[in-house]
């Protein structure tokens, strides 16, 4: 009886490039699990930080619920009828707060950083002189200012009496109170703005402007046709993101006037502090802050387009 016997079949060797891409996809596999390791903790910090307290907010703002006391019973969507009139009030008074304390400090900023730019003796010790309004903090500029416009002991009262002329209730009268708060806050925003604007007309092309003074331009002209065109996209990025942080701004108005006389200077940032902490209501806090944050998404919409457009012209 013949025994035959059969050789196992032999495997060919693995092509070099089926290895290399089998190598790849492990590689890739692996950068993959170490990109999820290290984003993992600043995700989880931002579902802790922001996620939650949104979700929380919503959730609150359909309840009746006080800050005294632990119970709370369904409302549904009668906390957002209740604050809706406060809301577009408060809203109007937020936008005028807003666009003035923009518009102002980017002013100030901005011809200041023209005027430093300047080949001026001792240009260095005034840029930093200009620089102490931004490096105090808001409640002590708040303080400051409350101080010198107050009616009684004030600098400004104090001034106008001693030249003869009726002294004026700055932070008690409707009319003037918003423009106090403005003008400490052009005082203490403008600094931010003159340095970001001077440091972009620190990288002006030098050529452009000297072939322009040699064609006979004058310094109005190098400045429209020049300096003006190099300066609009970062200074459209600053007047926004100044506009976003002025739309959601506390401390100044809180400290100087608390939001009075009357409403005349109730912001939104006031208005939901007085809901929570003043009429403990937290359901309604919580659908003004709700409402406050769609208002400020389509703030938020609008940087971003224009941030893509101007991202897009370069």
């Amino acid at each position: 009886m013949a025994i035959t016997t059969e050789r196992p079949p032999v495997r060919e060797p693995a092509a070099p490039s089926a290895r290399r891409s089998g190598q790849r996809t492990s590689l890739a596999g692996r950068d993959r699990t170490f990109g999820f390791m290290l984003a993992a903790p600043g995700v989880a910090l931002f579902l802790v930080v922001a996620v939650y307290p949104l979700v929380a907010s919503l959730g609150t703002s359909l309840y009746e619920q006080s800050l005294v006391r632990p119970d709370r019973a369904f409302a549904g969507l009668r906390n957002y009828a209740e604050v809706w009139p406060d809301f577009v009030d408060r809203l109007w008074t937020t936008l005028v707060f807003s666009v003035f304390a923009t518009v102002f400090p980017l002013l100030v900023g901005v011809a200041l950083a023209i005027l430093l730019n300047a080949r001026l003796k001792g240009r260095a010790v005034l840029r930093g002189m200009l620089m102490l309004p931004w490096l105090l903090p808001g409640v002590v500029v708040s303080f400051l200012w409350a101080w010198i416009f107050n009616d009684s002991y004030g600098v400004i009262n104090h001034s106008l009496s001693q030249l003869g002329l009726p002294q004026v209730d700055f932070l008690g009268e409707p009319a003037t109170a918003m423009v106090a708060v403005i003008v400490a806050k052009t005082w203490n925003t403008f600094p931010w703005i003159m340095v970001v604007v001077l440091a972009v007309l620190q990288t002006l092309p030098r050529e452009q402007l000297e072939a322009a003074a040699i064609d006979g331009a004058s310094r109005f002209q190098r400045f429209r046709h020049v300096s003006l065109p190099h300066l609009m996209g970062p200074v459209a990025l600053v007047t926004m993101l100044e506009f976003i942080y002025n739309f959601g701004s506390f401390d100044m108005i809180f400290v100087m006037t608390g939001g009075g006389p009357g409403t005349s200077t109730m912001t939104l940032a006031v208005s939901l502090y007085q809901y929570a902490f003043v009429e403990f209501s937290l359901g309604r806090a919580a659908a003004m802050g709700v409402l406050w944050l769609v208002a400020l998404s389509v703030v938020c919409a609008a940087y971003f387009l224009l941030n893509k457009k101007l991202e897009a012209r370069r």
